[in-house]
C-alpha cells in the first residue's frame, strides 16, 4: 500500500549514489537500480501520470553536477527534486566544506525558484569505516552547512548521518564506497519517510559476516586496496573520472515501473 502524494514529475540529481552504483539491476547487465529508482517505483504506484528522470552520473563533483544537471532538470519542469552532491569533493584532500556549501546554496536557490519540493542529503557518519573515518569531521561540517542551506530555502533534508542502519559495513558494496542493494533499499525507506509517503517497503537486516581471522581481514584489505583504492587514486592523479564517458540513465521524465521483480530488495 502506498499513500497518496502530490508529486507528478520527479527528477533526481547527483553522482554515483543517486545513479545507483552498487545496486545492479537483475536481468539488465550493466544497469543500476539504486534508492532513487526504488523511491520512484513507490511514488508511481499511486499516481497514474507519474514521470521520473534520473540525471545523476557517477564520479561527478559538485560543480559538474551544477553545470551539467541543473539546466536539464529545470527544463523537465519537476515538482519533486532530489539533490545529493559534494560527496566526491569532500573525500578529496584539502576539500573546503564551506566553499562547497556556497556552491550548493546557489544551485538550491535556482531549483527552489521553481516551487518544486526539494530534498537534500547529508553525508553518512563514516565513523565505522577504517577507510574514511579520518574525514568524519569534514563530512560533519559539510552536513551542518547543508542543513543551513535547507533552512534558508525551505527544503527537506534526508539525514543519512542519523541513519544508523547504514553505519554498518554489510550495507556497503565490496568497493567500500558505494551502497550495496540493501543499503539502497534502506536509504529509499528513509527518503520516503522524509517525504511523508506511506509505503510497504520493509526493514531488512544484513546477513552476519562470516568469522574472519586477523590475517584474513588484512588479506581482504590488501585485495580491496589493489582492486579499488589504487585505481581510484590513479584516476585522481590523472584527473580522470569514472563518469567521463557515462550519460544519465534516464535523461527524460517518463513513466516508471520495474520490469524485473525477481528480488525482494
Amino acid at each position: 500500500m502506498t499513500g497518496e502524494h502530490a508529486w507528478r514529475r520527479y527528477v533526481a540529481l547527483g553522482d554515483s549514489f543517486t545513479e545507483g552504483i552498487g545496486d545492479p539491476e537483475p536481468g539488465r547487465p550493466g544497469s543500476h537500480r539504486g534508492w532513487a529508482d526504488r523511491v520512484a517505483e513507490v511514488l508511481a504506484q499511486s499516481v497514474d501520470d507519474f514521470a521520473y528522470a534520473n540525471l545523476a552520473v557517477r564520479g561527478k563533483l559538485l560543480q559538474q553536477v551544477i553545470d551539467q544537471q541543473i539546466e536539464p532538470a529545470l527544463a523537465l519542469l519537476p515538482d519533486l527534486i532530489t539533490l545529493s552532491a559534494g560527496g566526491n569533493d569532500v573525500i578529496r584532500p584539502g576539500a573546503d566544506p564551506d566553499a562547497l556549501a556556497d556552491k550548493l546554496d546557489g544551485a538550491v536557490s535556482r531549483l527552489a525558484a521553481t516551487g518544486a519540493t526539494i530534498v537534500l542529503f547529508t553525508g553518512t557518519d563514516v565513523g565505522f569505516s577504517p577507510v574514511f573515518t579520518r574525514i568524519r569531521g569534514r563530512i560533519a561540517i559539510y552536513n551542518e552547512n547543508i542543513r543551513k542551506v535547507a533552512q534558508r530555502h525551505g527544503t527537506l533534508v534526508a539525514d543519512q548521518w542519523a541513519l544508523t542502519e547504514i553505519q554498518d559495513a554489510r550495507m556497503w558494496d565490496r568497493d567500500r564506497l558505494h551502497l550495496a542493494p540493501l543499503g539502497h533499499h534502506t536509504v529509499a525507506r528513509m527518503v520516503l519517510r522524509t517525504l511523508g509517503v506511506e509505503n510497504d517497503l520493509q526493514p531488512m537486516r544484513p546477513e552476519s559476516f562470516p568469522s574472519r581471522t586477523w590475517r584474513q581481514s588484512r588479506t581482504d584489505d590488501l585485495v580491496w586496496a589493489r582492486k579499488y583504492f589504487v585505481p581510484w587514486a590513479i584516476r585522481r592523479i590523472r584527473r580522470v573520472s569514472s563518469g567521463d564517458s557515462v550519460l544519465p540513465k534516464r535523461p527524460e521524465a517518463g513513466p516508471y515501473a520495474r520490469t524485473d521483480t525477481t528480488t525482494a530488495l
